[in-house]
């Protein structure tokens, strides 16, 4: 159940970033800077195709083992977490969620291009409280895999 909540989430954000993306892409001009009073300008196609580039690692990287779990394609993952056990469908919603929370950080690091670059809405100071809770969040999330993995350990060494 907690993998299906997990997978809206992901795709909700998936299609956020992807609007988001291609919207500041149109509203930002041919030169872009990364930090703001930056005298290096760079073309906003080689942001944008970056962008995309880092977007479909990062979900590569993090979609591979639910969907190697999923497909029943690895035996060992499939032995770990069978059908029905309950850490099967947390090992999953972890990996859903943590996915979501990249694309986020993705998303946010757009927003921030883009108010650098476009002065007259929000303004690239106020972006202070996600860069403090992006990588809150990144760690919490890491330490609930570490607890998940160990209570996962403990019960295949209770079952054997």
């Amino acid at each position: 159940m907690y993998s299906r909540f997990g997978k809206v989430f992901y795709f909700f954000m998936v299609f956020g970033f992807i609007f988001f993306l291609l919207y500041f892409y149109s509203a930002m001009p041919e030169t872009v800077q990364y930090q703001p009073d930056s005298p290096t300008e760079h073309g906003r196609d080689a942001f944008f195709y970056s962008i995309i580039a880092l977007f479909v690692v990062c979900n590569l990287v993090v979609l591979l083992p639910p969907k190697l779990l999923e497909t029943k394609t690895h035996n060992g993952l499939h032995k770990l977490f069978p059908v029905g056990d309950d850490y099967r469908d947390y090992f999953l919603a972890w990996f859903y969620t943590f996915g979501a929370i990249l694309n986020t950080c993705l998303l946010v690091m757009v927003f921030f291009v883009h108010a650098i670059n476009n002065q007259e809405g929000i303004n690239a100071s106020e972006f202070n409280f996600f860069f403090y809770l992006i990588p809150l969040l990144l760690v919490i999330w890491v330490i609930a895999f570490f607890i998940l993995l160990v209570n996962k350990f403990k019960q295949v060494r209770l079952d054997s």
